[in-house]
């Protein structure tokens, strides 16, 4: 932890914070001053990267809601993270599973901002960011649940903008693409496997067919916009979705 900066003094909790998007933000948060929760189900990875920035690393499995309903949520930013994708028709998309993407990434996330807002209110500040997506502006078929639990975060993260501004709270989504992260390095491959193609060809054909910059996002990149999103510079920026989309959604 940095003893100067703009997070000085804030605690801040990252769900999914182990690796990908997560841990980056944990690096990005701790730089600017905060004391940094790493929230993971992979508790040797987690405590790895709570040693890393001189955090705290907490195992819990956030699909079990009285789980994130234990945690202790005395903390100035939140950054709901953690989430995961599954692909299938929507006529074979297994019910459990669609419940299971809706449950970690819309419901959990709606009971640490409601654990969490108390403790920003009684500070007058406070900073909720959600990691969305280029899914939750537009669809694409087969991710029925992915897309529909980040159509539900952006909601979400309106109405918690609009309750918390008089007093000193923003939410605010990021809204990247397709970003180098376990979870996208394996729908490459899985990609790859099913259609046969190279990792490249999945990469290049399928993935940033959409995009007008034809690269993956380093999850850097999105820490840096959390980070920004945390920062005095931002303080009048709320009830927004921060696109980093490579111009999928410009056309």
């Amino acid at each position: 932890m940095a003893v100067n900066g703009p997070l000085v003094g804030r605690r801040a909790l990252i769900t999914g914070g182990a690796s990908g998007i997560g841990r980056a933000c944990a690096v990005r948060l701790a730089a600017d001053g905060a004391d940094v929760v790493v929230v993971d189900r992979d508790a040797e990875a987690a405590r790895s990267v709570a040693a890393e920035v001189g955090g705290t690393a907490v195992t819990a499995d956030l699909s079990d809601l009285a789980a994130v309903d234990r945690l202790d949520l005395a903390v100035d930013v939140l950054v709901n993270n953690a989430g995961l994708q599954h692909v299938a028709p929507v006529h074979e998309f297994p019910v459990d599973r669609f419940s299971h993407i809706l449950r970690l990434m819309v419901e959990a996330p709606f009971r640490l901002v409601r654990g969490a807002l108390p403790h920003m209110y009684d500070r007058g500040w406070g900073r909720v960011v959600n990691i969305s997506s280029v899914h939750g502006l537009r669809a694409s078929p087969y991710k029925a649940a992915y897309v529909t639990a980040k159509h539900g975060l952006e909601g979400l993260s309106k109405v918690v903008s609009l309750e918390g501004a008089a007093r000193g709270v923003t939410s605010n989504c990021v809204n990247p693409a397709y970003v180098r992260t376990p979870l996208v390095e394996g729908q490459i491959a899985a990609q790859a496997e099913a259609h046969g193609l190279s990792e490249d060809q999945v990469v290049e054909q399928v993935m940033l067919a959409p995009a007008a910059v034809k690269r993956l996002i380093e999850p850097a990149e999105v820490a840096d916009a959390v980070a920004w999103l945390c920062s005095p510079a931002a303080a009048s920026v709320t009830g927004t979705s921060l696109v980093m989309d490579g111009g999928w959604t410009a056309r």
